[in-house]
């Protein structure tokens, strides 16, 4: 139901704009975050978006360099991501959360998630 795709090999400083087309939920209700994973790592959140984007969240370590939004009409939410750099190597995952007047940080309060999209920054 959630397709993540945009990962790819860059070097540092340059962008990349991930993906996440969604089937078979309705549109408009769903928070929806992107999380991450590093080799040997947990899983982090790094932003998220709430159902009608009105509302954005980012971790501190990619404020100021990724931007998340959706197109509700297209079914589909995107992290554009600048100014990246080798620490930001990792799967990405898009996920999707029934909103119920929060929004969580947290991977475990996701309801769907996609398969992951590798993104690897070289130095």
């Amino acid at each position: 139901q959630l397709q993540a795709s945009g990962g790819g090999l860059v070097q540092a400083g340059d962008s990349l704009r991930l993906s996440c087309a969604t089937s078979g939920l309705t549109s408009g209700i769903y928070v929806m975050g992107w999380f991450r994973q590093a080799p040997g790592k947990e899983r982090r959140f790094v932003a998220a978006i709430s159902p009608i984007g009105d509302s954005t969240y980012f971790a501190d370590s990619v404020k100021g360099r990724f931007a998340i939004s959706r197109d509700n009409a297209k079914n589909t939410v995107y992290l554009q991501m600048n100014t990246l750099k080798p620490e930001d190597t990792a799967v990405y995952y898009c996920a999707a959360d029934l909103y119920r007047g929060t929004v969580y940080y947290t991977g475990g309060n996701y309801d769907y998630w996609g398969q992951g999209t590798q993104v690897t920054v070289s130095s």
